[in-house]
């Protein structure tokens, strides 16, 4: 699982299986073996990938300070949406095997976010009229690629947004 996420990243979802067999060092037969299905190995690699998310956001809720454990899932979760080519177009293909797993996985997210969103606006670092809903989906919306530009854009635009969430002075409202 962990070689298909690897091999996603730069890959996109749709590389041969023996490219993702090659770099975990086993037979083809292996992979189909654990998963029958190329959506069964996405599903899976997309699962794990949300729980080390979830599990983030719990370490760096105790570690660090609240805008800055924000911030910093944030740019974990940026970096998972961004290295899964092909991802969105998967999901939202209308293959059976994807049915419900996006909100699924804003359902795991979602109340994990909440938590830093929270620490952030309680201590007057982030603005109060954003969910957890709204970051998540921007986020995920401004890591796709676009045409003509590089992973370098998507990361200034993720600045730019986390500029705009940080806490406005509210007689410019």
């Amino acid at each position: 699982m962990e070689a298909a996420g690897t091999v996603f990243a730069s890959g996109g979802v749709d590389v041969p299986a023996k490219e993702i067999t090659d770099l975990a060092g086993v037979g083809v037969g292996t992979l189909y073996r654990h998963f029958p299905r190329r959506s069964d190995l996405i599903v899976a690699v997309l699962q794990h990938e949300i729980d080390e998310c979830v599990d983030a956001a719990e370490e760096l809720g105790s570690t660090l300070g609240p805008w800055d454990a924000l911030v910093a899932w944030i740019e974990r979760f940026l970096d998972f949406v961004g290295t899964k080519r092909g991802l969105a177009s998967a999901l939202h293909s209308g293959d059976p095997a994807y049915e419900g797993l996006p909100q699924r996985l804003l359902d795991r997210l979602e109340p994990a976010l909440q938590t830093l969103l929270v620490r952030a606006m309680d201590a007057g670092h982030a603005r109060v009229d954003v969910t957890a809903r709204d970051v998540l989906v921007t986020v995920a919306l401004i890591s796709q690629p676009i045409p003509g530009e590089g992973p370098d854009f998507n990361g200034r635009m993720t600045r730019v947004f986390l500029d705009g969430l940080g806490r406005v002075d509210e007689s410019r409202r």
